[in-house]
């Protein structure tokens, strides 16, 4: 009866259940297969297909119908781990693409001689006498069938044109796929045997003809293959026809400056569609913005823009910055006031600039203006956003019929977050062996057991390639007595037990004795006893040693090229952030909040760079040195850097370089502002300002009672 009962109500979900387990059935069927066929060569790069543009390339199988896109799409590599040999660690590639096995469907080929190559070369990468908008023939490949035989371009008659087969203009360029090559390859040497042509894109097409009987054509599959012949002493920047602004190839050019020319006339022209899309989606947001609950205030302005931050309590409130023509008055250096120089005067005179050409933009030809001063200016940068605006000009009116006044006129404008600038980056690879650095003073040793330990964790037991160094730093008091008592011997015990129980592990260490153990005279000593092609990771003993950061320091330290100084997250004070209660066992960044630290940019201990690259600004450095020898101890290695390099020295916030809250003993011997951020780093690191405000009242109220 209850067997009955319950068939009787899942009745009606049988075909349900029963679908749902045929699909999952099926599903893993696939999956088996496809894990059962990945025995393929990883070295066949132009096998089975592609697309040729005077040598363009794009994946296809051979004889195969449809669209052929089988080779483009994503596939997961297994990873099949042997038991019985050791660990290695894995090496990634560069780009996704390639670990997916994702091939490019594009490859181009481009002819090129000796008498042009150090000319029209230079203007078009190695280019010969073709300007190329390389993204319409992208975009004309992707809607184009990669099944098929093509021999796409510009159709020219042969000489003499009595046959009705043409070829394809190798000035314009032209698009062959590789199904047409691998049926024209075993006709190639009969090709050059039996053909003679002096142009080597005639030759190619009566070879294609005579054995393929494929004549070139300029429209496939709907698709139309657009070209523009330039005519001799033309202004590419007056050339406005339809068949111009469509123009995949352009040719011929004839001199570089005209490559340049041309290259100018059709960023103006994208540019210009852009604007338009702009002002297109604009109007369309702000006509649907009249059906929404807000009805027209829904749109925030600029449409289209992220809409301004809100903070949720007032510790977040992003101040405005109070400027002027001559000065700001929000300094880096905390004074009430300094010159406005700099990027920050270029800056203000490019948006002032700005202002004034849109007003008048908006309000020609019935007013011009013109800037008399500016009488106030705000300004804040939103990181939702960008950087905001807020201008009182005073401003000359002037009419139509040649009247003026002076009038007061606000004005907002944003620069938002949206020119995002790809830099070229030279190559480098996780591989790389970072050789870590650890300074460590009598004061620093009881934190020097938990570095260890992390160390040993996150890079012995992972088998990292990363080596450690101790950098043991006396005073001249302990230095004396080092054969009676030794203040690092606790220190140097720890090590002794790392190498016993790593028998491959050596961990060295270099002891130095000096009354101020500056950054730069350490740095001196490190670097003479290592390879100029070292790369260095500058530690604290208070560091959480990480293969994330490892990699990242391998990623970010670019020699000759880029140093990296991270900046860490600093956990606050257990006793002012938790109080009676107990701190959580993982780590602050790990928490779903970052109530229990900060990142710490006053410190600038921690970086990484190549002993190659801080030699050359120690070299730099030298000749200051000689007229001050306080120099040293006056400067840490980013001055040095920053001063003395022409490197990029890259600055950023590094989540997975924690340090536990300490507090640090700030030498009154170095210079000024190293020992202001010294202390700057203490007090911001005690706790959040509703921690501190909590601790107060709290010790105002015992204080009360």
């Amino acid at each position: 009866m209850r067997l009955s009962s319950f068939l009787a109500v899942f009745r009606p979900a049988l075909p349900l259940i029963l679908g749902l387990s045929l699909g999952c059935s099926l599903s893993l069927l696939m999956v088996s297969w496809t894990q059962g066929e990945t025995d393929e060569s990883c070295g066949d790069e132009l096998g089975n297909g592609r697309l040729i543009h005077s040598g363009h390339i794009k994946d296809l199988q051979d004889g195969q119908d449809g669209d052929g896109n089988e080779d483009f799409q994503p596939r997961v590599v297994p990873y099949h781990k042997d038991p019985n040999k050791p660990h290695k660690k894995v090496l990634r590639t560069r780009y996704i693409h390639t670990e997916l096995g994702i091939r490019e469907r594009l490859l181009v080929g481009i002819l090129s001689s000796r008498a042009t190559l150090n000319t029209l070369g230079v203007a078009v990468n190695k280019t010969d006498d073709t300007y190329t908008q390389a993204e319409r023939v992208m975009e004309l490949v992707n809607h184009l069938s990669a099944g098929q035989d093509m021999y796409m371009g510009r159709a020219e008659e042969f000489i003499g044109g009595e046959e009705r087969a043409r070829y394809c203009h190798g000035g314009y360029g032209y698009l062959l796929s590789r199904s047409l090559l691998a049926r024209l390859q075993p006709h190639l040497d009969s090709c050059r045997n039996d053909i003679l042509s002096v142009r080597p894109d005639e030759w190619l097409g009566r070879c294609i003809i005579d054995y393929l009987g494929l004549s070139c054509v300029e429209k496939h599959q709907e698709m139309t293959y657009r070209y523009f012949e330039l005519q001799k002493n033309v202004d590419p920047e007056r050339e406005d026809s339809a068949q111009f602004k469509s123009a995949f190839t352009v040719h011929p050019v004839s001199e570089p400056v005209l490559m340049y020319r041309l290259h100018k006339r059709y960023n103006q022209i994208e540019l210009d569609w852009t604007y338009a899309q702009i002002q297109q989606i604009q109007n369309q947001i702000n006509n649907i913005s009249e059906l929404t609950p807000e009805g027209k205030a829904g749109a925030t302005w600029p449409i289209g823009i992220n809409p301004p931050f809100r903070p949720k309590t007032r510790f977040e409130v992003i101040n405005w910055e109070y400027f002027t023509e001559e000065h700001i008055y929000s300094c880096a250096d905390s004074s009430p006031k300094c010159e406005l120089r700099g990027a920050d005067r270029a800056d203000v005179n490019s948006v002032l600039e700005t202002a004034v050409g849109r007003l008048n933009e908006r309000y020609q030809p019935q007013l011009r203006f013109r800037k008399r001063r500016l009488l106030n200016g705000y300004r804040r940068f939103d990181p939702t956003r960008g950087m905001e605006y807020v201008l009182d000009l005073a401003l000359e009116a002037f009419t139509q019929k040649g009247h003026s006044q002076v009038i007061a006129k606000r004005v907002s404008l944003l620069k938002p977050l949206s020119a995002v600038e790809i830099i070229p980056m030279p190559y480098v690879t996780e591989a790389t062996r970072v050789q870590v650095i650890l300074p460590v003073t009598a004061h620093d040793q009881d934190f020097v057991g938990n570095f260890l330990d992390m160390y040993v964790m996150n890079a012995l037991d992972t088998h990292d390639n990363a080596l450690l160094t101790f950098l043991f730093v006396y005073d001249p008091f302990d230095a004396q007595r080092v054969s009676q008592t030794d203040v690092f011997a606790g220190v140097k015990a720890m090590i002794g037990e790392v190498e016993k129980r790593y028998n491959d592990v050596k961990i060295p260490w270099i002891s130095v004795k000096t009354e101020v153990p500056s950054q730069v005279k350490l740095m001196d000593i490190i670097s003479k006893k290592h390879p100029v092609d070292t790369l260095f990771f500058l530690a604290s003993v208070w560091t959480e040693v990480n293969a994330d950061f490892l990699n990242r320091c391998r990623m970010n330290a670019i020699s000759n090229w880029q140093v990296f100084f991270p900046i860490h997250f600093q956990e606050y004070s257990p006793a002012l952030v938790y109080r009676d209660q107990q701190p959580s066992a993982s780590s602050s960044f790990a928490s779903e909040t970052l109530r229990d630290g900060h990142f710490d940019r006053h410190v600038f201990e921690e970086a990484c760079f190549y002993n190659a690259d801080y030699m050359a600004a120690r070299t730099k450095m030298a000749a200051d040195i000689l007229d001050n020898d306080e120099l040293l101890e006056s400067m840490d290695v980013y001055e040095i850097f920053v001063r003395y390099s022409g490197l990029h020295v890259f600055r950023a916030v590094e989540p997975a370089l924690v340090q536990k809250y300490v507090h640090r003993e700030c030498n009154p011997r170095f210079s000024e502002d190293i020992y202001h951020r010294c202390v700057l780093s203490n007090l911001e690191g005690l706790a959040s300002r509703s921690h501190l405000a909590i601790a107060l009242f709290e010790q105002e109220q015992a204080n009360s009672t």
